[in-house]
């Protein structure tokens, strides 16, 4: 084994040691069932430590991650986890939450061969080939911190025009989807202010209760 993983291994006996000193009970509550209230749809960055940012401790969120914290319809990684949260736990909130400086937002725009993530970021590359033209006055780095505005914004979108939700919000269930960033340099979150709590906020188009229109 080598340095590295049994330092690893060392850090979590004492950290588990250390929990159950503070709290006799804490392993046996926490292992007898999950009840979150909130879904964070997250970068991979690890800079970015969902329960530790809105300091709630394990158990309170349930959490995906993926590069540019993206959701694509496609992708049933992300769907699972969304169903599973929004149908089984049922959650009442779900945050999709960016970071500011993201270096997929980056790679995206900045081109270059990246390998496999190149087609996992080909949305965000379109997102910033349609914002281009408002974007190009700003210096480098703003454009990416406002391309990681607009990405968390297209992803609150998408994940409303999913059924998962839709089909919640006509059974009358409580689900908010909130976009959020991040900045790395003072650890605070921005609202975005593009809450999402019920169908009639959805664009007609990609509601699944529309009326549909014969020629």
């Amino acid at each position: 084994m080598s340095d590295a993983i049994a330092t690893l291994l060392d850090n979590n006996r004492a950290w588990a040691e250390r929990m159950c000193e503070e709290d006799p009970d804490y392993f046996k509550r926490l292992s007898n069932q999950q009840n979150p209230d909130y879904l964070w749809i997250g970068c991979s960055d690890s800079r970015v430590p969902a329960n530790q940012i809105i300091a709630l401790p394990p158990g309170e969120v349930f959490v995906h991650r993926n590069v540019a914290n993206l959701l694509h319809h496609t992708d049933m990684n992300a769907l699972s986890v969304v169903q599973f949260a929004v149908d089984v736990l049922k959650v009442s909130h779900i945050m999709i939450v960016g970071h500011y400086g993201c270096g997929g937002i980056k790679a995206a725009m900045m081109g270059g061969e990246c390998g496999v993530v190149d087609y996992w970021l080909h949305s965000v590359r379109e997102q910033y080939n349609h914002h281009r033209s408002s974007l190009e006055h700003l210096p480098l780095e703003d454009q990416i911190d406002r391309m990681c505005e607009l990405n968390v914004k297209a992803q609150v979108n998408s994940l409303c025009r999913t059924k998962i939700l839709q089909r919640a919000w006509q059974r009358g269930q409580q689900i908010s989807v909130h976009g959020w960033v991040y900045g790395l340099s003072d650890g605070r979150v921005k609202d975005l202010n593009c809450t999402i709590s019920g169908l009639e906020q959805v664009e007609t188009l990609y509601r699944i209760d529309r009326i549909q229109q014969g020629d």
